[in-house]
């Protein structure tokens, strides 16, 4: 897609530049994790065994460690390298964890660690169309991300992500021991995975609650984990957090927004550990009601 600039009301379109080599994407990622992904940079050039990480991070809010790898050649297997390199996480989590204290001269211990939620992103100026097949999987602890540099110093980012129609890489794991074993221990939390055996009234107010919130903003992001479904206002933070519980009738939602912050005249929101507020949406609830108050945690974290 072709990106312009207005000059006196005219269209000037801005054109691509290309990276000297890897080494360059991989300076400008490292030195802004946090802005571009929300990641915590651990180190650069990790090896172990035969195989070397160009950057390994943590993701501190699923708890979890990131592998990020550089190409400018299209001709890898996104599949096999990123399988391996889950593995390698998986089979040498206490190395890992130790490199992590000695770089962050920090305390960190196995069980701070959620192994579950690993995954592996690749960077790449472009990704061939095998590639980007090879990752038509809901489930998949891999991303894809292209990256674009441009005359007038801007870099875009953009993920590649899979249709909501995709298999699970499930399906094909059986042909593959690595990836059968990663499978055991790793898993991609999906909305489908929250949704699974609640009751019906309640899968039907997120999915209006859901399609409100999407018409909010062009930008909002939906990001499962392991223990909510949250929105992003096209940023690496969440405005509001959908948790759902299995015995329970209702929704547990959390607002990024204090409650003295919050027009709340009926009420119905409490605060939570003095940073965000809480809801119960039950089945008896206003939704309109709600959105009301969805609307200003993301107006605040919007701009």
């Amino acid at each position: 897609m072709p990106i312009f600039k207005i000059e006196k009301d005219k269209l000037k379109q801005i054109r691509e530049v290309p990276f000297k080599n890897e080494k360059e994407i991989q300076r400008m990622t490292e030195q802004n994790l946090e802005e571009i992904f929300g990641l915590e940079f651990v180190k650069t050039e990790v090896a172990k065994g035969d195989l070397r990480m160009d950057t390994l991070a943590f993701d501190n809010e699923t708890k979890s460690f990131v592998v990020i790898e550089y190409k400018k050649d299209r001709s890898f297997s996104v599949i096999d390298q990123g399988y391996a390199y889950l593995s390698l996480l998986l089979n040498n989590k206490a190395d890992f964890i130790l490199e992590y204290n000695e770089c962050k001269g920090k305390s960190l211990r196995r069980g701070d660690v959620d192994w579950s939620q690993s995954r592996v992103i690749f960077i790449s100026p472009q990704f061939t169309k095998y590639q980007r097949k090879a990752i038509d999987f809901k489930d998949l602890p891999i991303e894809l991300w292209e990256v674009k540099k441009y005359e007038n110093n801007t870099v875009l980012f953009n993920q590649l992500k899979s249709l909501e129609t995709s298999e699970s890489i499930t399906k094909i794991s059986s042909k593959n021991s690595v990836i059968r074993k990663v499978n055991k221990e790793i898993k991609v939390y999906t909305e489908e995975r929250h949704l699974q055996k609640m009751p019906e009234d309640i899968v039907a107010i997120y999915e209006e609650l859901k399609e409100r919130i999407l018409n909010l903003g062009e930008n909002i992001e939906i990001r499962p984990t392991k223990n909510y479904i949250g929105f992003s206002p096209g940023k690496r933070i969440l405005f509001v957090w959908f948790y759902f519980l299995k015995s329970k009738k209702y929704i547990r939602a959390r607002l990024w927004i204090k409650r003295d912050e919050l027009d709340d005249y009926k009420n119905v929101s409490k605060s939570y550990k003095g940073w965000g507020t809480e809801i119960i949406i039950t089945p008896d609830s206003d939704i309109d009601y709600i959105m009301t108050l969805i609307k200003q945690a993301y107006k605040k974290h919007a701009t």
